[in-house]
């Protein structure tokens, strides 16, 4: 089955498009831009073929306009039909309490994803207009949510309910819900099919580390933990947010600087994080770059991030009570070898020891835990699209046979 994988932003739509049969991808890209000028479509096909349009592309309906177009041409396509495409699956934000799993787009679901917009104002409302979008281009194709929450909606009660009154949960849903769900639930399978174990016999610490950063404590498949929380502030500390922060600080900031909620919550988003404490960047290849020529806040930046790291870790081996794996996966967890081995270090009391030359190896996939160590250390590339094409397809082919 051949389906097309959509993540809408604000002003972009990244997309790929997947023979979920035999699990490659065909094609894939990104439209920048929307809605500005200057907007264009970047698309690579599986043999290499890469091209750059530029277009005047004024919403989302317009963007995957441009995307079938792509796909569809001589030149650059991969299809001969819109027909070719048989389902589209969409990365969706938030899902709530309602969604434990990936659904398939009905009016029923989209009036429930409308009611979870003011639980991720920044992300469903354009979730929803790329349904829409294909609604109006791809007539008649079965569409598919996955949901970055619903991987966690496993948690127990003791896990997600914060110490505010329960009535607050109750009538506002102010929970832990988690992120990157989709992420940590691949790492996790692909994990215990490298160990050659059984995914419900492992328990697993997964690290998604990258501009956003988040982990999960997986206990034989479950996620009973997760270090996001009601939004994707919470946690880890990140490119440009702030993670775990003791409430009174921002309450505090208000009053002396007199911040609105707006202010507040850029403070906190775009401007903390790496960011905000090196002064340098939110990048950390550029973080590692400075602190190695001896910059002192880069170096406190990166301190601070794998400290939090390691903290989580030893945290979730203890609400799991054990660990066989911790696995690295994202930007940052895939491709840093100074993060991985700084975020194990002091760490052999849980049976973590890196061995440092298969850490600094290429490969993109291995194991990096010392020989005669009990805990695997696991580097694994993501593969969120893949994990929505296989979900997508697995939905679809259970519909009525027209």
């Amino acid at each position: 089955m051949n389906v097309l994988v959509l993540n809408c932003g604000s002003s972009s739509v990244k997309y790929q498009f997947i023979d979920g049969t035999a699990k490659k991808k065909l094609a894939g890209g990104l439209v920048e831009r929307i809605g500005m000028s200057g907007a264009t479509l970047t698309n690579f096909r599986h043999d290499g073929d890469e091209v750059k349009i530029a277009g005047e592309i004024v919403d989302h309906t317009v963007a995957i306009e441009y995307i079938l177009a792509i796909l569809l041409s001589r030149s650059h396509g991969v299809i001969s039909d819109k027909s070719d495409i048989h389902a589209v699956g969409h990365r969706v934000v938030h899902g709530g309490e309602t969604f434990s799993g990936s659904v398939l787009i009905t009016k029923e679901v989209v009036h429930t994803l409308r009611e979870n917009i003011e639980l991720a104002p920044l992300h469903n409302p354009h979730n929803l207009r790329g349904i829409e979008a294909c609604d109006a281009n791809l007539p008649g194709i079965p569409q598919v949510g996955v949901f970055d929450t619903s991987f966690h909606l496993g948690m127990p009660k003791k896990a997600y309910l914060y110490g505010i009154p329960y009535s607050l949960y109750t009538q506002y849903k102010i929970r832990r819900y988690g992120f990157h769900g989709t992420s940590h639930r691949f790492v996790a399978n692909r994990a215990a099919q490298l160990l050659k174990r059984t995914y419900a016999d492992l328990k697993i610490v997964t690290c998604h580390l990258g501009n956003g950063c988040s982990m999960a404590a997986v206990d034989r498949g479950v996620s009973v933990d997760t270090s996001m929380g009601f939004t994707p502030l919470e946690g880890l500390l990140m490119g440009t947010r702030s993670g775990d922060l003791d409430p009174s600080v921002i309450l505090f900031l208000m009053a002396k600087e007199g911040l609105t909620m707006n202010e507040a919550s850029t403070l906190l988003n775009k401007h903390s994080g790496l960011q905000g404490i090196s002064g340098v960047s939110s990048d950390m290849r550029e973080i590692i770059a400075e602190m190695n020529n001896g910059d002192k806040k880069a170096t406190w930046a990166f301190e601070v991030f794998c400290y939090r790291v390691r903290k989580y870790v030893g945290a979730y081996a203890a609400a799991m009570g054990g660990i066989d794996a911790v696995v690295f996966t994202g930007g940052i967890g895939e491709n840093s070898t100074e993060v991985r081995k700084t975020c194990c270090q002091d760490l052999q009391f849980l049976g973590i020891d890196v061995d440092e030359t298969i850490n600094a190896s290429p490969d993109k996939e291995k194991n990096i835990s010392k020989a005669g160590t009990s805990t695997a250390v696991l580097v694994i590339p993501t593969n969120e699209e893949l994990v929505i094409a296989l979900d997508t397809e697995e939905i679809v082919e259970k519909l009525p046979k027209a």
